[in-house]
């Protein structure tokens, strides 16, 4: 963990070494944050990397969304992803869970041509289950929206686990 005053000093890449993990595969967003600083908190700089993620160009956000793995994925993924999935059971699915979560991964990403995305941390496995589900019925715009807010989520769930509190 750093402090946000080690942060605040450091140069632009070892912060981007620091924080290049939050967004999944897209260290550019930490990159283009240090800019910003000083950070007067962790919510300032989760705030600011959100904005810079939000005026990405639609294809940038597209291939934001698409660095994520898919749900209960049995493929290589980033460390922190599968830190979050364990969190909620999804590296122990029963093989009927496994099939039904594959079976979603499969309907989501043909109609939208995405990852489904969801903070885990703040679900259950019959919550995540239930979220598949009904957003299945969403518009392919709705889901790209949905999805960045989701993204925005899990980045401040990373920051918090990377910036002590405040000192």
């Amino acid at each position: 963990m750093v402090t946000l005053s080690e942060l605040n000093q450091m140069d632009q890449a070892a912060f981007t070494d620091v924080l290049g993990a939050v967004f999944e595969e897209t260290p550019a967003i930490a990159h283009a944050a240090w800019s910003h600083r000083p950070f007067v908190s962790v919510e300032q700089l989760h705030q600011v990397m959100v904005d810079i993620v939000r005026s990405l160009p639609p294809s940038d956000q597209l291939a934001l969304i698409r660095a994520h793995p898919d749900l209960g994925s049995r493929a290589k993924m980033a460390d922190a992803s599968v830190e979050e999935q364990a969190s909620v059971g999804l590296n122990q699915l029963t093989p009927q869970e496994y099939d039904e979560i594959q079976s979603l991964n499969h309907a989501y990403k043909e109609r939208f041509e995405m990852p489904f995305i969801i903070a885990v941390k703040q679900q259950t496995k019959a919550s995540i289950f239930d979220a598949f589900r009904k957003r299945l019925t969403h518009t392919p715009e709705e889901e790209v929206n949905r999805a960045i807010d989701e993204i925005a989520a899990i980045a401040k769930f990373r920051l918090d686990g990377l910036i002590q509190p405040t000192e």
